[in-house]
């Protein structure tokens, strides 16, 4: 459970955030106490006549934000990414450099390191993406129980109350989620990991594995009308 074993702190400019005693989802209550103090708005990127960009926002050099994009910060983007048309950045974001917000994306209280890429139709709320992470077409990382309940953590049989309301997961380094998953608020991807299309997970998947899913299918013969 802590940040180093999902997340290398070569690859974010965020490091302080981060506390190796800590859960690794501890950060998430930090995010905006963090912007307050550290972020100096400025926009040095390329943005878009037609993109909303809010008064608390950094946009670093490189970055492109596309028409129809929405910045409402507090937020801090960083260097060479990509706001795409219909991205709906919310408050209390953070983004490393070299990173995709993607079309039709929303994202709220949440970091992500240099380099990940949430292209197509994500939802990504109170979680963690490591360097190079990918969430596949149509990725939602879900961030409340149906109860509205404390996010409580399933590991090796036991019962971990993290103490947050909203807290999806920590996607790590180099993960690739499938198109259509849903990952369950409360889950924690190992860096390395691959999780099939279609998934819908739940839990703590260790480093360097393959969540597969096998579905039977069934082909009949058309009835005439």
């Amino acid at each position: 459970m802590k940040p180093s074993d999902y997340l290398d702190f070569s690859h974010t400019r965020h490091a302080a955030l981060f506390v190796e005693g800590e859960p690794v989802w501890s950060v998430l209550a930090k995010i905006g106490d963090y912007l307050k103090e550290n972020l100096q708005p400025a926009i040095l990127g390329e943005v878009s006549e037609k993109a909303t960009v809010g008064p608390d926002v950094f946009i670093g050099e490189g970055t492109v934000v596309e028409p129809g994009a929405v910045i409402k910060g507090p937020a801090w983007i960083g260097k060479n990414c990509v706001v795409r048309s219909g991205a709906y950045v919310r408050e209390n974001v953070i983004t490393g450099d070299g990173c995709t917000l993607g079309n039709s994306c929303e994202f709220k209280n949440c970091v992500l390191f240099d380099n990940a890429e949430v292209p197509h139709f994500n939802y990504v709320g109170d979680a963690i993406l490591g360097y190079k992470a990918h969430l596949g077409a149509g990725v939602i990382l879900s961030n409340v129980r149906l109860d509205r309940g404390e996010v409580v953590l399933q590991i090796d049989g036991e019962r971990v109350g993290t103490g947050l309301k909203k807290f999806s997961a920590v996607i790590g380094d180099h993960a690739e989620i499938g198109c259509n998953s849903v990952i369950s608020p409360g889950s924690l991807i190992g860096p390395h990991c691959i999780v099939y299309p279609c998934v819908s997970f739940s839990g703590v998947l260790p480093a360097s594995s393959i969540l597969k899913l096998r579905q039977e299918h069934v082909i009949v013969p058309r009835r005439s009308a």
